[in-house]
């Protein structure tokens, strides 16, 4: 009897990269290359939009966490097209009164394909003041008293 070892190396490329970011309310997990349909946007067809709340984002080997959001993170989008959602019916009865209403709601989406998922690793500068705060206080602790 052969038993047989599946390899990991089978994993798909798609979840290489993902970000879970925040938008129109909700959160959503986009992939690159992916569509997703959102609230409406005021947006035409083929505008680039980006997201800058960031939740989280996953490539192949790290993973960051924002305290809320991820600083210098973005999702850049485009808008495919706007469409409606299915009809959703509601209806109102009151028992015994003869009252009954009967409405529907379609909602207003957007389709946006995702383009690219990015972080920038960008280091603070610090300023001139602050170098010179810091030369005087390290003079000032060398210093010694008498």
């Amino acid at each position: 009897m052969t038993s047989s070892k599946k390899s990991s190396d089978n994993s798909s490329s798609s979840n290489d990269l993902y970000a879970i970011a925040e938008t129109s309310g909700q959160q959503f997990w986009f992939e690159v290359d992916r569509y997703y349909d959102i609230d409406r946007l005021n947006a035409k067809e083929k505008d680039k939009i980006t997201i800058d709340k960031i939740l989280l984002i996953k490539d192949k080997e790290n993973v960051s966490i924002g305290k809320p959001y991820i600083k210098n993170a973005k999702i850049e989008l485009e808008v495919v097209s706007h469409k409606r959602d299915k009809k959703i019916i509601v209806y109102k009865m009151r028992p015994k009164k003869k009252t009954r209403r009967k409405m529907g709601h379609r909602q207003e989406l957007t389709r946006v394909m995702v383009k690219s998922i990015s972080i920038s690793k960008s280091t603070p500068k610090s300023s001139p003041k602050t170098e010179a705060t810091k030369k005087s206080t390290s003079s000032k602790a060398s210093k010694p008293e008498n």
